[in-house]
C-alpha cells in the first residue's frame, strides 16, 4: 500500500524512477498519458515512426517542452544503450522481435515490462530465466488482464483459498474464430471511421475478437500461476458475474470445468448472440472454494454470490484500464523489485490452427489475421503434437494443404530464417520433450 509513497520518495532523493519505452501504439499512448500527473520519467521513446510517436505524447497531453525533454528514435538498441533508462516497457506486440528486444534489455541491466504477452506466450518461461540470471525484472503489465489475474489468484491463495477458476470477460461467439481484420468491426460493435480516430488497428483488435488474444493471455496466465489449461481449447461459456460460481467449478459438481484449479474465459455473449445478463466482457475474475462449512457460512453471510452449495463463490474486477494503469508494474519493478505477475513453469501454449483451407504455397499472416487463429492447449499436448505455436505462424510458407480447423504442426511450415524467439522456442519445447 506504500508504492506511490516509495516512489515519491525516490524522485525528491533525485532518483525518479526513468523509463524507456518501445512501441507508442495504443497501450504505449495510454501509459504516456499518466506520465505526466505521475512520479514516473519517461527519458526515451523507439519508435519505427517517431512522428508518430511525438504525436501520440502530445495528443494525450504532454506539453511541447515535455516533449522536447524526450528522446526518440527508431532504435530499440539505442534506446537500450541509454543511461537513463531503469525500466523499459516493451509494447510492439511482435513476439519474434520482442523476444530480441527482451534478452538486449536483460544484457543490458535493464527490468522489463512487458505488454508484449505474445512474446510472452511463445517463451515466457525463459525469458523470466534469463532475466532472473541477469539479476533484473521480466513482468507481466498491470492494467492488462493477465497481471490482474495473477494478482487475484495470489490474494486467493494467500488468503488460504483454492483457485477453482481464473480468467477474464470477452465478446466472443464460435463464428468469430473465422473472423477477419476486415470483419472485426461489424463485430466489435464500433465503425471502422471510430476504430481509425481510436488508433485501433484492425488485426490487433481482430485477435481480440476471433480467440486468440485470449487464447495467448490465458496462457501467460496460467504459466505464471500454475493454473492448467483446457484439453480441448477454452470453451468461452456465456456467463455473466452472478453466475460465475455456477459455471465455473468441476462437471462433478455441474459446472464446465474439467477440475479444479483451470483458467477459462466467459463470453458476455449467448449462443443466439443475446447479451449477456450483468457480462463481464472488460473485466477479471477468480471462482475460489471456501476450505471449511465456517468460511462458507462466512461467505453468505457478507454477501458473496456463491454456487448452490454455498462452496464456491467469485470475487470479480468489472474493468481493466491497460496503459493507465502500467506504473504499477514500472514502479513495483523499480523500487520493490517485484515483478506484477511472470511465468514460474510451462503450463500452456497457445497453437496455430487454419480458419479457413488453406493452401501450399501461401503466406500465414499471424494473430488477427486472415488464416489462422489461436487456440490454447497444454504445452505437453502441444509438444507432443508438434504444434505450430502462433507466435511464429507469421511470414511463413505453408508445405502443405490445411483443412479449416486444422491445428497447424512445425511439419506443416517452410522457415526462411532463424531467429533468437526460434531457437529459444527450440529450447523451450526440449524440456518437455527431454522430461
Amino acid at each position: 500500500m506504500n508504492l506511490h509513497r516509495l516512489a515519491v520518495d525516490a524522485a525528491a532523493a533525485g532518483r525518479p524512477v526513468r523509463v524507456g519505452l518501445i512501441g507508442a501504439g495504443k497501450f504505449g499512448s495510454m501509459f504516456l498519458a499518466q506520465v505526466p500527473y505521475s512520479p514516473v520519467r519517461v527519458t526515451a521513446i523507439a519508435d519505427l515512426d517517431i512522428a508518430r510517436a511525438q504525436r501520440a505524447c502530445r495528443e494525450t497531453g504532454w506539453s511541447d517542452a515535455q516533449v522536447a525533454e524526450t528522446a526518440f528514435t527508431t532504435s530499440a538498441d539505442e534506446l537500450l544503450a541509454r543511461t537513463d533508462v531503469d525500466v523499459v516497457v516493451e509494447a510492439t506486440g511482435n513476439p519474434v522481435v520482442g523476444v530480441e528486444h527482451a534478452l538486449a534489455c536483460f544484457a543490458a541491466g535493464k527490468h522489463l515490462v512487458a505488454v508484449n504477452v505474445e512474446a510472452d506466450a511463445l517463451v515466457g518461461p525463459l525469458l523470466a530465466e534469463a532475466a532472473a540470471e541477469a539479476g533484473v525484472v521480466y513482468s507481466l503489465a498491470y492494467g492488462d488482464q493477465p497481471a490482474l489475474v495473477c494478482e487475484q489468484v495470489d490474494w486467493a491463495r494467500a488468503c488460504g483459498f483454492e483457485v477453482v477458476a481464473a480468467g477474464k470477460g470477452t465478446k466472443h461467439h464460435p463464428s468469430y474464430h473465422r473472423s477477419t481484420p476486415d470483419t472485426i468491426w461489424d463485430h466489435y460493435g464500433i465503425t471502422a471511421e471510430q476504430a481509425a480516430a481510436a488508433g485501433m488497428n484492425s488485426q490487433m483488435f481482430n485477435s481480440f475478437l476471433d480467440g486468440t488474444k485470449s487464447a495467448i493471455e490465458m496462457c501467460a496466465i496460467a504459466n505464471a500461476t500454475g493454473l492448467a489449461a483446457p484439453s480441448g481449447g477454452l470453451a468461452f461459456p456465456p456467463c455473466g458475474v452472478d453466475d460465475l460460481p455456477h459455471v465455473l467449478r468441476p462437471r462433478a459438481d455441474g459446472g464446465i470445468l474439467e477440475a479444479k484449479g483451470m483458467v477459462e474465459v466467459v463470453s458476455c455473449l449467448e449462443t443466439d448472440f443475446r447479451p449477456v445478463h450483468r457480462d463481464l466482457r472488460w473485466g477479471v475474475y477468480v471462482v475460489l472454494e471456501a476450505p471449511t462449512p465456517y468460511a462458507a457460512a462466512c461467505f453468505a453471510q457478507y454477501g458473496l454470490r456463491t454456487d448452490s452449495t454455498g462452496r464456491y463463490a467469485a470475487m470479480y474486477k468489472p474493468f481493466h484500464l491497460i496503459g493507465l494503469e502500467l506504473n504499477l508494474s514500472v514502479l513495483s519493478a523499480a523500487l520493490r523489485r517485484e515483478p506484477t505477475g511472470r511465468p514460474q513453469s510451462w503450463q500452456a501454449d497457445v497453437v496455430a490452427v487454419a480458419k479457413r483451407d488453406l493452401r501450399a504455397g501461401e503466406l500465414l499472416d499471424g494473430e488477427g489475421g486472415f488464416t489462422v487463429y489461436g487456440r490454447l492447449m497444454p504445452a505437453a499436448d502441444s509438444v507432443a503434437l508438434g504444434g505450430l505455436p502462433i507466435g511464429l505462424a507469421h511470414g511463413v510458407e505453408l508445405a502443405a494443404d490445411i483443412p479449416s480447423g486444422t491445428v497447424l504442426r512445425w511439419a506443416d511450415v517452410v522457415l526462411k530464417e532463424e531467429r533468437a524467439a526460434h531457437r529459444l522456442r527450440r529450447a523451450l519445447e526440449a524440456t518437455i520433450a527431454g522430461a
